[in-house]
């Protein structure tokens, strides 16, 4: 429970700093993705301190290109 807790409030602490200078120059594309990877990170750690099961990103890269690299090597046998 604390680590949620300290990971809700670095997470606002990182909002309170970062998003009134993007509002004071009128960026909204860049505010929308800033809040958009901030929410997609803060719940990847919850997640991560909860001891969720998170895939590793490799893991699509290694089912995509499976097939292909099977293919490669069985033509150079």
């Amino acid at each position: 429970m604390w680590m949620i807790t300290g990971i809700v409030a670095t997470a606002s602490f990182i909002a309170l700093i970062e998003v009134p200078p993007l509002l004071k120059a009128k960026l909204k594309r860049e505010l929308w993705l800033f809040s958009v990877l901030l929410v997609l990170g803060t719940g990847l750690s919850i997640a991560k301190s909860l001891q969720f099961p998170i895939p590793n990103p490799l893991d699509l890269l290694f089912i995509i290109f499976k097939p292909f690299s099977d293919l490669l090597f069985s033509f150079l046998k």
